[in-house]
């Protein structure tokens, strides 16, 4: 058997055309209410993207709504100086046996804010070929 939780007090929902009574205004030292603050406030500093799982993150999203395929990884990630460089590997046409499959691996350059800037495919294979040193 669950053992009850302490129960707490809850107003009931106002009535139809009722209000209901809000908490009394705050009073400072000098016992003055202080002033309310404007909600025009200032807009916080943009920043960019924090680290490496974040921009890896931001590639593949975006670089999935613009080709509408899912990356299959991100073969390599690196800063720059205006932001971040990433090699991101797509599949683009999936067959039977698996291994004959054609992937993609695209270079994808962002900003310091992780905003996709540019991509291009920088290559095509099969998954089932392997790199060998040239």
């Amino acid at each position: 058997m669950a053992a009850a939780e302490p129960g707490r007090s809850r107003r009931p929902p106002p009535e139809e055309g009722e209000e209901r009574a809000s908490r009394p205004a705050r009073k400072t030292t000098t016992g003055k209410t202080p002033a309310r603050r404007t909600t025009a406030r200032k807009a916080a500093p943009r920043r960019g993207v924090t680290g490496a799982a974040a921009a890896m993150r931001s590639a593949v999203e975006q670089l999935s709504e613009l080709l509408g395929r899912t990356p299959e990884s991100v073969s390599s990630l690196r800063p720059s100086e205006d932001g971040w460089e990433a090699q991101v590997e797509v599949l683009e046409l999936e067959r039977i046996p698996d291994t004959t499959s054609i992937l993609a691996s695209y270079k994808v350059t962002m900003d310091e804010e992780g905003e996709l800037i540019s991509y291009e495919r920088t290559r095509r294979y099969s998954r089932g070929m392997i790199d060998r040193p040239a």
